[in-house]
């Protein structure tokens, strides 16, 4: 039977696991505007090293002088970069919306 109790517990639970910071050590986003799971700053990660991998292989290929293959690259890494945006707002809203969702009263 779920008493005033559980539910207080199990709230006091969710709101230790939500405070949770796990910070990355990242050039294109900012951990300042709320915390995010292990999985969410492996994902983010993951899109940063190859958007890097993608503007070094834009140097190389300007280096070599193959100017549309850099452009491409250069074209790829700013998509990228503009998706992984638009996709840590969605998450962020997402994740808003379920704590807004979380029965308060008792």
């Amino acid at each position: 039977m779920i008493t005033r109790s559980n539910l207080a517990e199990q709230l006091r639970e969710y709101q230790i696991r939500s405070k949770h910071d796990w910070a990355s050590v990242s050039f294109f986003t900012s951990t300042s505007n709320s915390s995010s799971s292990r999985v969410d700053v492996a994902i983010f990660v993951i899109w940063e090293l190859v958007i890097l991998a993608l503007v070094v292989f834009t140097a190389v290929s300007l280096y070599m002088r193959h100017l549309r293959l850099a452009m491409f690259l250069l074209c790829t890494a700013l998509l990228l970069l503009v998706c992984m945006k638009v996709t840590k707002q969605v998450r962020l809203t997402r994740k808003k919306k379920r704590r807004m969702l979380l029965p308060l009263s008792m």
